[in-house]
């Protein structure tokens, strides 16, 4: 165990500290550690690539994606049902085939049967045991002790019955069902600065909201109008938009409906995010 302080060696507080360095030097418990900003994405990346969108859409929830990357998710999820679908009904076949043989094997074990009767009557005279076999496996127990070395034969093998696939794409982020029809096209406003020659993805301020003009940010909530797909922020809607419902930029008549308020991206803070830490799941130390 750690020690304490100099003059602290008669206090029975097992400080945090102290628990984090015996943590790490046993090697047990949970490690828990706080997520910082620069492990969480910005507000204008794709939330499957974690990259700046070049042709940006949004679902009906506010997620953002990168049109090329989310289509090409929906079409991976398609070829994946595809397959499945395929093994499925692949299955289907081979027990309609096992039941109709063992219908089959049934019908011929009752004629064998009723076969074997008959000749039972038809027989004259005692039975003789002189060609009965010793075998210990006569009277059916080579069933009863089938050969453990046979694959087929083993108690434990058995084999997978596959479910019917589910045909519904759900987005990766929410869970809900996804359709491409869904996916809305915005575009962001660039901010004009004849003073900056920088790249667009290292500058900071890169979009601004074309109402008001304010710089667009994670620690800056947005939203999106449906009809002509401009991000504008959350208080140019309260402030502006909702006052008569009126699109400012093209005078257009909007409806609640139409403005769809995007995810926020990652700022470090606890206020804005929901979950900002990270763990790592270790043996537990039995007492």
């Amino acid at each position: 165990m750690t020690r304490h302080a100099r003059n602290c060696t008669a206090g029975a507080v097992y400080t945090y500290h102290e628990k984090k360095k015996d943590a790490a030097a046993s090697g047990y418990g949970t490690n828990a550690q706080r997520v910082g900003k620069d492990s969480v994405k910005d507000f204008d990346c794709c939330c499957l690539s974690l990259q700046p969108c070049r042709n940006p859409v949004i679902t009906k929830d506010g997620y953002l994606f990168d049109k090329e990357a989310i289509l090409e998710y929906i079409l991976t999820k398609k070829r994946e049902y595809a397959r499945k679908l395929k093994e499925y009904e692949k299955q289907k076949r081979k027990e309609e085939e096992q039941s109709q043989e063992r219908t089959a094997n049934e019908e011929l074990k009752k004629l064998q049967n009723f076969l074997k009767g008959e000749k039972i009557v038809a027989s004259s005279g005692p039975s003789t045991t002189d060609g009965e076999s010793v075998s210990n496996m006569r009277n059916g127990k080579d069933k009863a002790l089938p050969s453990f070395w046979i694959p087929s034969k083993t108690p434990g093998v058995k084999e997978v019955t596959l479910g019917k696939p589910d045909k519904t794409i759900y987005c990766p982020v929410s869970g809900k069902p996804l359709k491409a029809k869904d996916l809305i096209p915005i575009k962001f406003t660039l901010v004009r600065d004849p003073d900056d020659e920088r790249s667009l993805i290292v500058k900071q301020a890169r979009y601004m909201c074309p109402i008001t003009h304010d710089v667009l940010g994670n620690n800056v909530p947005c939203a999106a109008i449906r009809t002509t797909g401009d991000v504008v922020t959350t208080e140019c809607v309260e402030k502006l938009i909702k006052k008569d419902w009126i699109n400012p930029l093209d005078n257009s008549k909007l409806t609640p409906s139409d403005i769809i308020p995007l995810q926020r991206g990652g700022t470090g803070y606890a206020s804005v995010n929901d979950s900002l830490e990270g763990k790592h799941e270790r043996p537990v130390l039995q007492a």
